[in-house]
């Protein structure tokens, strides 16, 4: 889990997810008893809550598949197919390039671990070698598991969903691991132990652990235990669909014979532990997640019993050797929201209260109005905090030596690149991978260490997949509706023509305070920007780019504020002359799903502003959103429909607010069955009121049968959906639409 551990141990983006747990369709009903008369097709509306598509909620049935199916072949046929289109040949070849940087994963025994996907290896191989095959050119890899194999034998389309390493301290070789594999990219995985040394998994009959298809929290205890939530049925899950428990599971034994040893309530988003060693020292740790924002923590220090961690609720926290590290959503002791503080973890666990907590407290971050803390890094005696100053990216090297944290030094990236530092084994050493990468600038990765990281030896570097020559990156920003500046990065040729022709990208967030940073993205570049049309990554409220207060301000009912953000960059666009409303596209997925789902609705925004809207793996049904999979979790971030929220919640919901007497712009809707994380009924409700209210000349719909909530599963299936939406967009802002 790493030595830093967060509220919820999952990222925003990877923290919602439930089996699916299908809404059973009307029993028998046929097409005809379902259709709709026209006044019935605009419901639900903000008056008439009735929803006549509650029937689109049933995942995998037969007619609703059927009624996916008919919808994808509409969209292909009025598109394109997409895998007939140069750009999908285009896209695929970077994905599945041998020329890509094979990332390091992990370091266990001098071996380093890459999980690799091409053309050949299409579900991905597991491999190692050591750090000198690794310079280079082509290293010569060890075959560790072979997924496509695996598929193969079992029958059964595996996606990669990592390993948990069993950790018996830096003395005591490490090999073993849990590896954890789904199917079709859902969130929902199996487990099964793995034996490093054998190239093997482990059969239950040999004594290897193995767990069953669910939305599984694991650790290792210690060699023959294992800590687990998420396997015990829903009596053990929470309504967001998370664990509520913690059982110890001894090997040898049925997994109905674990032992419950830590619990919470049916309404905590989840429960959890884990047990590690950090620098020689051995913690064990329990967690509730109250909200996606809060959480109450136990800690175990060596054979001490476990004791209440005495922060705030809205606080994360992790340790660095014998520190604990505390990181702040809210002001605290003098200490303001999105500090980072240090304290001997064993002097604050002994203190009484706040007075005597307080000077145990050094602060290694505090913010300013323009300086956040965007994530951290450990190695064995460096902690590495990653800042973004107005969006640019800085990095802060903290010694920790004699019980004292000390900065050595600080390195600032520039504005479009974005430099990042990880550790390359965390416990063994202060060797740092240092990756830099630009909207336009291929990814580079070198090797450091944390006491001079200036000195570089470049390991990997892409290739430049698109012709970037005269394409130019600027930070603007933009003037939204209550006067807050938010910032956004173009990138354009640098001869471009201000005068509203050139088509347009805009691509936005929003939400779960993560920040959009810029990166090198092969895709954008080959399909977009090489044909001479703009790009632009809007950083508005919501997000992490300034903090836990840039986020806080776009929560539940001020969510509008992210709206009218992303409304603003668009005006400005205009404004400038770098586009024009017929000119201008807008994409997002997920939390960015719902602000795309908005730009459609809104009548500040829709075709005011935009040519074309492409809504990906979206939320848009925000009164039942809490109803769906893993959205009870998520009300931290929205509100509660089912309470005096659904008054702020109902002006943000794109599945009430579109009207037959209103005009839209074309939209493409994406998503996926096997999305056990945003329900695809979402989408698929949308759609199907859309056409019903007489606006099916404007209305496209994919939906990938697997995929997760990624969208996709494999290389071949992403360049499809790609694809699929980099040709819509072209079509509509370009021209050749239907």
């Amino acid at each position: 889990i790493g030595r830093r551990i967060s509220a919820v141990l999952l990222s925003a983006h990877a923290c919602a997810g439930l089996l699916l747990r299908a809404v059973p369709a009307r029993a028998r009903e046929s097409r005809a008893s379902r259709a709709v008369s026209l006044s019935a097709a605009q419901l639900p509306t903000l008056s008439d809550l009735a929803d006549p598509r509650q029937w689109l909620e049933d995942v995998e049935g037969e007619e609703q598949l059927d009624w996916v199916k008919a919808r994808n072949a509409e969209s292909v046929g009025r598109i394109g197919e997409p895998a007939k289109s140069e750009c999908y040949t285009r896209l695929l070849a970077i994905m599945e390039s041998d020329e890509k940087i094979p990332y390091i994963g992990r370091v266990l025994n001098g071996k380093y671990y890459n999980f690799w996907q091409d053309e050949k290896h299409v579900q991905g191989i597991w491999r190692r070698c050591t750090l000198d095959q690794y310079r280079e050119a082509e290293p010569a890899w060890e075959l560790v598991l072979d997924l496509d194999a695996l598929s193969a034998a079992d029958g059964v389309s595996w996606v990669w969903g990592g390993s948990t390493l069993l950790d018996e301290g830096p003395e005591v070789r490490k090999e073993r691991v849990m590896i954890s594999l789904s199917r079709g990219g859902a969130d929902a995985k199996v487990s099964r132990e793995f034996d490093l040394d054998a190239k093997a998994f482990i059969a239950p009959s040999d004594g290897g652990f193995e767990l069953p298809e669910a939305k599984t929290q694991l650790s290792y205890k210690d060699r023959d235990t294992l800590l687990v939530g998420g396997a015990f049925g829903e009596a053990e899950m929470t309504d967001s669909g998370y664990p509520r428990s913690v059982f110890e599971w001894k090997r040898g034994t049925p997994l109905s014979q674990a032992t419950k040893v830590y619990e919470g309530e049916q309404t905590d988003v989840s429960v959890g532990g884990a047990a590690y060693f950090d620098r020689g020292h051995r913690y064990e740790l329990r967690y509730r997640s109250l909200t996606f924002y809060t959480a109450s923590y136990e800690l175990k220090i060596g054979e001490a019993p476990f004791a209440a961690v005495r922060v705030p609720a809205d606080a994360t926290i992790g340790t660095f050797a014998d520190q604990l590290l505390i990181t702040l959503r809210s002001a605290w002791l003098g200490h303001p929201a999105g500090a980072m503080l240090a304290a001997p973890v064993a002097s604050f666990m002994a203190a009484a209260d706040d007075a005597a907590i307080a000077p145990l407290l050094a602060p290694l971050f505090t913010p300013t109005e323009r300086v956040s803390l965007e994530g951290s890094a450990e190695t064995k005696n460096y902690l590495l905090l990653s800042c973004l100053d107005n969006v640019v990216a800085e990095c802060r090297f903290w010694k920790y030596a004699d019980g004292a944290f000390t900065l050595e030094r600080q390195l600032r990236g520039e504005v479009g690149v974005s430099p990042s530092f990880s550790a390359v084994d965390s416990e063994g050493s202060d060797a740092i991978w240092v990756t830099s990468e630009g909207y336009t600038q291929p990814t580079t990765l070198s090797i450091a260490n944390a006491v001079a990281p200036e000195k570089m030896e470049a390991l990997k570097a892409l290739p430049a997949f698109f012709d970037a020559e005269g394409l130019t990156t600027e930070q603007l920003f933009a003037t939204s509706a209550d006067g807050t500046q938010v910032p956004y990065f173009l990138v354009s040729r640098s001869d471009m023509p201000l005068d509203g022709s050139t088509p347009t990208l805009l691509y936005g967030y929003g939400g779960f305070e993560i920040s959009l940073t810029p990166g090198y993205s092969a895709g954008a570049g080959a399909a977009w920007l090489e044909k001479g049309y703009a790009y632009v990554q809007a950083n508005i409220r919501g997000g992490g780019e300034y903090g836990p207060r840039w986020h806080q301000a776009a929560l539940k009912e001020n969510r509008n504020k992210a709206f009218e953000d992303f409304e603003a960059v668009a005006r400005d666009l205009i404004t400038r002359g770098v586009t024009s409303a017929a000119k201008l596209g807008c994409q997002g997925g997920s939390n960015g799903g719902l602000l795309t789902g908005n730009m459609l609705a809104r009548p500040t925004a829709g075709s005011l502003l935009f040519g074309a809207i492409v809504c990906q793996v979206p939320l848009l049904d925000m009164k039942r959103f809490n109803m769906l999979l893993a959205g009870a979790s998520w009300m931290g971030e929205y509100g509660n429909p089912d309470t005096d929220d659904w008054d702020f919640l109902r002006t943000y919901s794109p599945y009430h607010n579109i009207d037959a007497e209103a005009a839209y712009p074309p939209i493409l809707l994406t998503t996926s069955t096997r999305d056990d994380r945003v329900h695809p009924a979402h989408a698929r409700k949308l759609v199907s009121k859309l056409l019903d209210i007489g606006k099916g000349d404007g209305t496209f719909y994919y939906e990938n049968i697997e995929g997760g909530h990624g969208g996709a599963a494999n290389n071949k299936q992403r360049a499809f959906m790609s694809t699929l939406a980099y040709d819509f967009l072209e079509q509509r802002l370009v021209g050749g639409a239907d």
